[in-house]
């Protein structure tokens, strides 16, 4: 399995940080507003429902009104009710599920389908047993067929509009309402304020995202020739990263775990790449602070990780880190280190960690670890532009842990 499947159930642990750096007190941000009394999605499907209702007294009154008069068809198939003859008892069945979906739905506002479940099954048992025992359809030509096949299409489109879209959009509005009402928030809560003394930042208007980008009048500035080749790394693995997420729709779905998706992607020159994609139940600048700007914080939310040091800071943008990996498998793989450089931006509305392998003086191969390597990857943030309390979290692997190069020493 790939370190990245192995980490999936560990992003729920960033949640868990979130939540313990708000335990704090602080004074309250105002409280979002509450749940709707009912949803803009359940208030059209009970428009829905009302207009089966009238759709269906439409098309009877319509087959009423023929050269007999309307009058006379009415005493023929109310006061003179025959099952296999009149289309009364089809009415009926409409009135029944606008009485039933709209006490359940809008009055009682349950959020299950058995309601639903139980007018579409009588709807749908009644049309049968009346198509086949009915005489009145060969004598009315194909209007006679009109009312059955509406009121049975009717039902069952009312049966997935609810199971598909109302009680699913309602879930979401739920987690998203509990995860800015659950989580005590106070002033100062995303910004500097939280990064320990001396720890590598740069406010997010400071990110440009441009490669031409003069880095001249900066805080920090590279100046040396491999400050600059460091530079040039960060920004070639940007460009692949940028690439990656421009052919979203190329994705292959690998695995899915509740909500949370891990996909393949063959990067041209690069291989495959693993990419995790997962909403997160915090801010997007909580997790900017905590996953791409204090990357040392790395191993208290992946478990794939046993050491995250920061061996330099290059300038306000770059950084190299020093990663080791835990032993997977019982130590059956062992761990291997890696040396990375990292570069930060921020683009619209999202922030962005992009990152490959590179070399550095003070942390040459040891005989303890394999020397892994890393292709362009990286972190990946986006806002959410209906709740600022969520985000979408992107996480972009290409990983070579040298297994051939073992296996080739074997014997």
């Amino acid at each position: 399995m790939d370190p990245l499947e192995r980490s999936l159930p560990t992003i729920a642990s960033i949640n868990t940080s979130y939540s313990r750096c708000q335990a704090g007190p602080g004074a309250p941000w105002p409280a979002p507003a509450g749940r709707r009394a009912i949803s803009d999605v359940r208030r059209t499907f009970c428009l829905f429902v009302t207009f089966d209702l009238l759709f269906v007294s439409l098309l009877w009154i319509i087959e009423l009104n023929t050269k007999d008069g309307i009058e006379k068809n009415l005493k023929e198939e109310i006061l003179d009710y025959d099952f296999r003859k009149s289309f009364f008892d089809i009415f009926l069945l409409a009135v029944f599920r606008f009485l039933v979906l709209l006490l359940a739905y809008a009055i009682l506002r349950l959020r299950h389908w058995w309601a639903i479940a139980i007018t579409t099954l009588i709807t749908c048992g009644f049309l049968i047993v009346k198509v086949i025992l009915s005489i009145q359809f060969q004598t009315r030509g194909a209007f006679g067929y009109v009312l059955p096949i509406v009121s049975f299409l009717l039902a069952w489109v009312e049966t997935w509009f609810l199971d598909f879209k109302v009680l699913i959009q309602e879930v979401e509005d739920e987690r998203s309402l509990q995860a800015s009402q659950t989580i005590p928030r106070g002033p100062g809560y995303l910004y500097p304020s939280a990064v320990s003394e001396g720890q590598f930042y740069s406010p997010p208007e400071s990110f440009t995202g441009s490669d031409e980008e003069d880095e001249e009048g900066q805080g920090r500035v590279a100046s040396t020739p491999q400050d600059k080749e460091y530079v040039r790394q960060g920004r070639e693995a940007m460009k692949v990263l940028d690439q990656i997420l421009g052919h979203e729709d190329m994705w292959r779905l690998e695995r899915e775990d509740g909500g949370d998706c891990v996909y393949t992607f063959e990067v041209p020159y690069h291989g495959k790449s693993f990419i995790l994609k997962a909403m997160l139940q915090c801010p997007a600048e909580f997790v900017y602070q905590e996953v791409i700007l204090q990357p040392e914080k790395m191993v208290t939310w992946n478990r794939t990780v046993a050491v995250c040091q920061v061996l330099q800071r290059v300038d306000d943008n770059t950084m190299i880190t020093y990663d080791v990996s835990a032993g997977a498998a019982g130590g059956v793989v062992s761990a291997r280190d890696f040396v990375n450089v990292r570069r930060i931006e921020k683009k619209g509305e999202m922030y962005i960690s992009s990152g490959m392998s590179t070399t550095h003086d003070s942390r040459p191969p040891l005989t303890k670890y394999i020397r892994g390597e890393n292709g362009p990857g990286g972190f990946v943030v986006i806002k959410s532009l209906r709740n600022p309390n969520i985000c979408t979290f992107i996480w972009i692997l290409n990983t070579d842990l040298k297994v051939s190069a073992i296996l080739s020493c074997l014997p």
